[in-house]
C-alpha cells in the first residue's frame, strides 16, 4: 500500500470528513496553498511558484500531481483533501483555537505542512504552531536527514536562494510520534526560487536548486 493511500484511509476514517470515491482510484492528487488570517500576505507567491514546482515534480519524479494548485483555509475541513499544504508570506499569521484544532487533526491524521518564510513570517511561526502542538518544539534537522537526500542530494542542507540578514538557511521540523509533520524553511526563500525568472530574476542555477529541494520535500512526504 502506498503512503498516499494510507493517508487517504486515515482521512476517510475521520468523523465528519467526506472523501470522493475517485480519490481512491485516480493516481492524481492536488496540493494546496494555505490561506490564513492575521493580515499576512498568504498569497505572496500565488502566481508561478507552486505550479512550477508541480511541473518539475511531474517531469523529474514521475508524479501525477494536479497541475492546478488549490487554496485552502486553515479552519476548513477541505484541508483533508490535500496531503501536502504549502504556506508562505512576509507578515502576521494568527490561528484561532478552531483553526489550530483543525490543523492538528489534519497533521496527526497524515497530512503535511511546509512553511516557507518569505522574510517576515518567522516571528509568528513558533507561537502559532504552539497552538497546534503545545507539547512540541521545532528542532533543526541535521544535514543527514533524509529530506535532504532524496532524488537530489543536498549534503549541506537547504540551498540559499535569497539573501536577507546574512544568515544561513535552516530547516526546522515538528516531529509527532516519530513522523515529521511540519517542515519550516527559514532564511532560504524556496518559494521565491520556484517562481518564473521574470519575478525575481534568479539565475538558472538558483532556480534549479530551489526546484530540486522542493521536489525532495514532496518525495520525502510521499515516501514516509
Amino acid at each position: 500500500m502506498t503512503a498516499f493511500l494510507r493517508k487517504i484511509i486515515l482521512y476517510v476514517l475521520l468523523p465528519g470528513v467526506v472523501f470522493l470515491s475517485e480519490s481512491l482510484i485516480s493516481p492524481s492528487f492536488q496540493i494546496a496553498l494555505l490561506k490564513y488570517n492575521g493580515g499576512g500576505d498568504w498569497y505572496a507567491n500565488i502566481g508561478t511558484s507552486l505550479p512550477n514546482l508541480i511541473r518539475f515534480c511531474n517531469a523529474n519524479l514521475h508524479t501525477n500531481i494536479n497541475p492546478q494548485q488549490a487554496v485552502v483555509e486553515a479552519g476548513s475541513r477541505e484541508l483533508f483533501n490535500y496531503p501536502f499544504i504549502h504556506m508562505t508570506g512576509h507578515g502576521n499569521w494568527v490561528l484561532s483555537l478552531q483553526e489550530a484544532k483543525n490543523m492538528r487533526d489534519y497533521l496527526t491524521a497524515g497530512g503535511f505542512l511546509h512553511i516557507d518564510d518569505n522574510y517576515g513570517l518567522n516571528p509568528f511561526v513558533r507561537p502559532q504552531m504552539k497552538k497546534v502542538f503545545p507539547e512540541l518544539d521545532f528542532v533543526e534537522l541535521p544535514f543527514s536527514h533524509p529530506i535532504y537526500h532524496q532524488q537530489f542530494d543536498f549534503p549541506a542542507g537547504l540551498p540559499k536562494i535569497h539573501e536577507h540578514d546574512n544568515k544561513p538557511p535552516q530547516g526546522f521540523g515538528l516531529i509527532y510520534n516519530g513522523r515529521l509533520v511540519c517542515f519550516y524553511t527559514y532564511e532560504c526563500d524556496l518559494g521565491d526560487g520556484w517562481e518564473d525568472y521574470e519575478v525575481h530574476k534568479d539565475t538558472p542555477e538558483t532556480h534549479q536548486k530551489a526546484l530540486r529541494m522542493g521536489a525532495n520535500i514532496i518525495q520525502y512526504v510521499f515516501n514516509n
